[in-house]
């Protein structure tokens, strides 16, 4: 799948350098065809690693994807430049009259507050809101996932004795639902996070349905509203290294973090990483694209609008 990105995104190098089809706005435009209108909610703290991953998991497909980056303008970023910000990112206010077909809600590192004490929470549920009317799918990422559980559902979350890091085994639980169709019946996917939602609550509402879980890690992916609100809750889009870098960066703060599971090499966290886990989490994307997001949502997006302001 071409992704139309701004022609000067740092990611868009590397992206070609990875031999993945990115397609810049002059040559988008030569094209009689409506892109996929995707907008990412980018809330990890380096932004442009995130940017990175997210668009190389949404490479995969035969359409085009028009990428709008979102920022919450209730919080200043403290580890991406405030040019980044600006050049690349909009605000809600500046977006929120539009509609689009997907849209991606990331993880956080700030699971261990209480969701109303986030700075940034009450615009966070003002987004998710206006998605229910103005998005046709939207997929949630780790505390992303555990946000959105808690606001359209209810489910709280629940911290863990220590810190779930690794790559770890996951189950098939529905294998005729689309968004794990072509999945192995076990699968790797990585975590990194303090808590998770409440596992009992999940299992009760009848509204959800668990499509993936995991003895070590619990629950993967949550199907809500028929794939309205998809919930995973690791982080498929992670590079080789991402675990490796939060690890030695735990280690430089004096934290003493353990070692991520099932990720080194004979556990010789000097040893190259072993990607697990890419075929998953492109199959996942891949999945949401095409049953959740291009079968269902309209060619005119502006079929949709219910004239929903705020």
């Amino acid at each position: 799948m071409p992704i139309k990105i701004q022609s000067d995104l740092p990611a868009k190098a590397e992206l070609e350098d990875e031999n993945i089809f990115v397609m810049d706005e002059n040559r988008a435009i030569s094209q009689n065809i409506r892109p996929l209108e995707i907008v990412i909610l980018n809330l990890m703290p380096i932004k442009q690693d995130t940017e990175l991953q997210l668009l190389r998991g949404l490479s995969n497909t035969p359409l085009q994807i028009d990428v709008t980056f979102l920022q919450m303008s209730s919080h200043v970023s403290k580890n991406t430049s405030a040019s980044h910000i600006k050049k690349f990112y909009q605000t809600f206010d500046e977006i929120k009259r539009n509609n689009y077909d997907g849209m991606i809600i990331t993880g956080a590192p700030v699971e261990k507050m209480e969701f109303e004490e986030v700075n940034y929470w009450d615009e966070l549920t003002t987004v998710m809101e206006w998605s229910k009317k103005h998005v046709t799918s939207t997929i949630h990422i780790c505390w992303g996932a555990q946000a959105g559980l808690y606001y359209h559902y209810g489910i709280e979350k629940v911290l863990l004795p220590k810190k779930l890091s690794g790559v770890y085994r996951h189950k098939v639980m529905k294998r005729k639902e689309p968004l794990v169709r072509g999945f192995d019946d076990i699968f790797m996917a990585p975590h990194s996070r303090y808590t998770e939602a409440n596992r009992q609550q999940i299992l009760a509402d009848t509204r959800l349905k668990v499509l993936a879980d995991s003895e070590e890690a619990g629950i993967y992916i949550v199907l809500g509203d028929d794939g309205k609100q998809i919930f995973v809750m690791g982080h498929p889009e992670y590079d080789r290294l991402t675990l490796d870098q939060e690890y030695k960066r735990d280690i430089d703060k004096g934290i003493e973090p353990e070692l991520p599971v099932n990720y080194y090499p004979e556990d010789d966290c000097n040893r190259k990483p072993t990607l697990s886990w890419r075929s998953h989490a492109n199959n996942l994307y891949t999945n949401w694209l095409n049953y959740y997001v291009y079968q269902i949502t309209p060619y005119d997006l502006n079929e949709s609008y219910d004239n929903y302001c705020i």
